[in-house]
């Protein structure tokens, strides 16, 4: 992360630019050591059983890749879009939703920058896990787009 953006900030950031993330109750719970942790109470994003909403444990996942990715390229002015993504429910998730990231770093955050600087454009799969009482409820794997200029 950017060393000037603090986690509040960053909360800011994705309230600002994806506005249903502030309905959905998002927070950023930590966004250092090279991770990123993003949570949401179940109070607004449960469903008809009392477990957490299939498309919230989605959004949530989503916007752990989107806000790790901006982070790594360490540019605001960047737009990162999904390109592709799948999901594995494994669990049912009963309380907070916990989606954790880590942050791209060393090489390949390097070559990715690299690429962005050069042709305004690059790409990479991210893999977020939500997890509950230590256990791994959903893998959701997505490839994000890095853009300028939109």
């Amino acid at each position: 992360m950017p060393a000037h953006l603090s986690a509040g900030e960053l909360e800011s950031f994705i309230h600002e630019k994806i506005p249903v993330s502030r309905l959905m109750g998002v927070r950023v719970e930590s966004s250092g050591s090279g991770h990123l942790v993003l949570t949401a109470p179940l109070d607004v994003n449960h469903n008809h059983l009392g477990t957490a909403f299939g498309g919230s444990l989605a959004t949530v996942a989503t916007l752990a890749g989107y806000a790790a990715l901006w982070m790594a390229l360490e540019d605001r002015e960047a737009h990162i879009v999904i390109r592709r993504s799948s999901l594995e429910y494994k669990l049912p998730v009963r309380g907070e939703i916990r989606a954790l990231c880590e942050i791209p770093n060393g090489k390949p955050a390097g070559t990715f920058r690299k690429t962005f600087e050069r042709h305004e454009k690059a790409r990479m799969n991210l893999t977020v896990a939500i997890v509950e009482d230590g256990r791994e409820c959903v893998t959701f794997s997505g490839d994000f787009v890095a853009l300028r200029g939109l």
